[in-house]
């Protein structure tokens, strides 16, 4: 816990702007009052009044820094804190660290029940205890009317509860803002959560797409199909309702969507990915975009894509990929050969993954791809001996030596847990 920030710069710059938002306002005859109890009752009495009666006018950040006052004053150290709280004696460091713990919970307790979300978080952030934070987050329900930008910054952009902020962005924002944050996070420390926020888009989409087509079915008095039937059924069925450019949801929405659904496992966002492109696939091509390889075919390539990782048709799926991969390295560009690496990633293939990066990104630099190159994949394996092919190939002589001591090792390793046969 950083004590030096609340006891350096608790008394300007910062805290001034806090007590204007947070506390009341304190005239001249509260001051003069404030005096007297001092005058005739001593320095306890005074305290404990200044906290009373900020406790009562719920100035709880003036009253954070009384409460450490009364510590201080209690510790016989100085009640004003000019400089870092570490500067104190080291014997009343301790106590004085339970004391700012505590006050920190007191207020920040008092400003979750008031729904001071933001205001709360700075004192559990200040603590490192985010858990009475996310209770706090997980138990409520904003009303309808609410301004929900403080709960969406401490629980999406603080990460005290990023599921649930997402969650109030995408049904209080919309899909497009929805679309937007996930386009502008990085994932890379938390891919279980890019997953969660990309399913819910998918489901998102899929729902409001699906309840449109059955809408349109309905005002041309077709029905509106059985229950049960999906968007890919809908559409096998009624081909018309996309003649003429006629579409039924944002474009640009489904094509952002599906592309991001290019991340999720197999399971059921997966099939609901695959329906739309389904859809996707019968609009017409004025409103399917353009797409750079290896999807230059657009929903058709999404689709075969995410049907291979559902486990659809794979063999056909990676010829595809292979031959995309292929075409496109002998005009120079490796980027498919890259896509198609991470797709036999994805369906557990490590060893035809090797091969494919050793034929096709040997000499690339590995900072620079979205897959693991020849060095990353081989190291895997524990296959020294394609690592020192590709160090050879690249110019490498200390991956190529640390590629022959690391293959020396391991058959050393190996020798001796090997039983002797004599």
């Amino acid at each position: 816990m950083a004590t030096d920030e609340w006891g350096t710069e608790g008394w300007g710059g910062d805290r001034d702007e806090q007590m204007e938002r947070q506390g009341p306002r304190w005239d001249m005859f509260w001051f003069e009052r404030l005096r007297d109890v001092l005058e005739r009752s001593g320095e306890e009495e005074a305290i404990q009044a200044l906290i009373t009666e900020l406790r009562t006018a719920e100035d709880y950040t003036n009253l954070f820094y009384a409460l450490l006052l009364r510590k201080r004053w209690e510790l016989g150290v100085s009640p004003f804190p000019t400089g870092s709280a570490t500067e104190l004696p080291p014997e009343t460091h301790e106590e004085y660290e339970e004391a700012i713990r505590q006050a920190g919970r007191e207020i920040g307790q008092a400003l979750l029940q008031k729904r001071q979300f933001r205001q709360a978080w700075a004192f559990y952030q200040m603590l490192e205890e985010p858990e009475p934070m996310r209770a706090a987050l997980e138990a409520y329900t904003p009303a309808a009317d609410e301004d929900i930008t403080p709960l969406i910054e401490v629980a999406w952009h603080h990460r005290v509860l990023p599921r649930k902020g997402f969650d109030w962005v995408l049904e209080r924002h919309g899909v497009c803002s929805a679309i937007t944050l996930v386009g502008s996070t990085d994932f890379r420390e938390d891919t279980a959560l890019r997953d969660y926020c990309i399913g819910r888009l998918v489901r998102t989409v899929y729902e409001q797409l699906r309840e449109r087509l059955r809408a349109d079915l309905r005002d041309r008095g077709w029905g509106e199909g059985p229950e049960e039937s999906g968007i890919a059924t809908l559409m096998q069925r009624y081909p018309e309702l996309t003649a003429d450019e006629s579409y039924h949801i944002d474009v640009s929405h489904l094509s952002s969507v599906v592309q991001m659904s290019l991340y999720l496992p197999a399971g059921e966002e997966n099939r609901l990915a695959q329906e739309l492109c389904h859809y996707g696939r019968r609009l017409s091509p004025v409103l399917q975009g353009r797409h750079e390889t290896p999807f230059e075919e657009g929903y058709e390539d999404y689709l075969a894509y995410l049907e291979a990782v559902g486990g659809q048709n794979v063999e056909a799926h990676l010829a595809r990929f292979r031959a995309k991969a292929e075409r496109a390295a002998a005009e120079g560009s490796t980027y498919a050969a890259q896509v198609y690496v991470n797709l036999l990633l994805r369906l557990g293939r490590e060893a035809e993954a090797l091969a494919a990066a050793q034929q096709f990104l040997l000499r690339e630099d590995e900072r620079n791809l979205i897959c693991p190159g020849v060095y990353e994949l081989a190291r895997r394996q524990g296959n020294y001996t394609a690592i020192a092919q590709a160090a050879a190939a690249r110019g490498d002589p200390v991956a190529f030596l640390a590629a022959l001591l690391s293959a020396r090792r391991k058959l050393s390793e190996q020798a001796e847990v090997s039983p002797r046969i004599s």
